[in-house]
């Protein structure tokens, strides 16, 4: 029997670590749709069982014919910070439904609630326009008080998708 010098066995272990990582992203990615969730189609969003209510909601919501899921819940500032946003919440949601440790109903982090407001404010500014000059609408400064539902979707909490609570 031949014996392989260290080196050589080193490059061996990391060659079947390798394609055993790609071996098994490809195969999730391929499982969860992944590419259904690079698009701009709603449907995308509800491959995520979890999802089913809030894409109901919309279907049937005043924005349904206006506005995707991407149009509300991705910033429109820089098309990076867009990426930036679509990667994290890639990822977090990807970890969170594969290990099933969520909170039911689903909540909005703080900094999606963020992209969310300002996006509320970006399409219908010139509704809120007055209101937002003496800055009556804002995110809490008190991570507290951020999970609780602020701005426009405190009082327009079916206008996207379904009652939030």
């Amino acid at each position: 029997m031949a014996t392989h010098p260290p080196l050589q066995r080193a490059a061996i272990a990391a060659s079947i670590a390798i394609g055993s990582f790609a071996g098994a992203g490809t195969y999730t990615f391929v499982n969860a749709e992944g590419l259904s969730y690079l698009s701009d189609d709603p449907a995308g969003c509800v491959n995520c069982h979890i999802m089913r209510e809030q894409y109901d909601g919309w279907r049937h919501g005043s924005h349904h014919a206006v506005a995707t899921c991407n149009d509300c819940h991705l910033p429109h500032d820089t098309h990076l910070h867009m990426l930036w946003v679509k990667a994290s919440n890639g990822y977090h949601h990807s970890y969170a439904f594969t290990f099933q440790n969520f909170p039911e109903p689903i909540r909005i982090q703080p900094g999606n609630s963020q992209v969310l407001e300002a996006n509320c404010r970006r399409c219908h500014a010139i509704e809120v326009g007055e209101i937002t000059a003496h800055g009556t609408l804002g995110v809490p400064t008190d991570p507290l008080q951020q999970t609780d539902l602020f701005g426009c979707v405190r009082c327009h909490q079916s206008s996207g998708h379904g009652p939030t609570r």
